[in-house]
């Protein structure tokens, strides 16, 4: 990651520079924003990806109980019935 100093720099040396990694921008030693490229990515990603609330309803998910491939098959077979 590269950091450059907003009073050093300009948006296209960020977004230039951002083309190969990403770009912390820092004012007076504290990070100010971070400038990442994105291409391949569409708008949905990149919101999620940034969204506090979104990683947090995952590590929830993530914490709850699994059930087996074949339980579910099970569940699912009495919804048809």
């Amino acid at each position: 990651m590269k950091t450059l100093e907003l009073a050093e720099t300009n948006l296209e040396r960020c977004v230039k520079a951002a083309g190969s990694e990403s770009v912390l921008v820092i004012k007076d030693g504290k990070p100010l924003a971070l400038v990442s490229n994105v291409k391949g990515l569409d708008a949905e990603q990149i919101e999620l990806g940034t969204s506090a609330d979104f990683w947090k309803l995952i590590e929830e998910r993530r914490r709850q109980k699994t059930i087996p491939w074949e339980e579910l098959k099970k569940r699912l077979g009495k919804l048809d019935e």
